[in-house]
């Protein structure tokens, strides 16, 4: 798996480097101040079998899914809305959401917002072809 997502036509920016080992203190608004990306996302840590991941974005990401893991999304600031098939999960800060394995969904974000995501550490984010 390689450690940077991105093409030069993909609008978003993931990186799957893990950040930080165990036992590290993670200073997350320092790394969401030095961000400049619009729709950006960075392994932090793992976690057992799972990853925790900083997204911090505004926009839309395109649809997609996950055939075999969940996905769960916690937002610390701002507004995320997930579209899934026939409704939308609105979050606001404090709030999360778990995506099932499977089902269709888009993220919108319509103001900068700041989450924490968490998923297998094989999840690839751009969803399953």
């Amino acid at each position: 798996m390689e450690d940077v997502v991105q093409s030069s036509s993909s609008p978003y920016l993931t990186r799957l480097d893990v950040l930080f080992g165990a036992a590290h203190v993670i200073d997350v608004p320092s790394l969401v101040a030095a961000n400049q990306h619009p729709w950006y996302n960075q392994t932090l840590c793992r976690v057992n079998e799972s990853v925790v991941r900083l997204g911090v974005v505004q926009g839309e990401y395109h649809w997609h899914k996950h055939d075999t893991e969940d996905e769960f999304f916690y937002v610390v600031s701002g507004r995320l809305l997930i579209e899934l098939e026939g409704r939308t999960v609105e979050l606001q800060p404090g709030f999360g959401f778990v995506v099932p394995k499977g089902t269709l969904h888009r993220p919108r974000a319509p103001e900068k917002t700041v989450m924490l995501m968490v998923e297998g550490a094989g999840i690839v984010p751009t969803g399953d072809a």
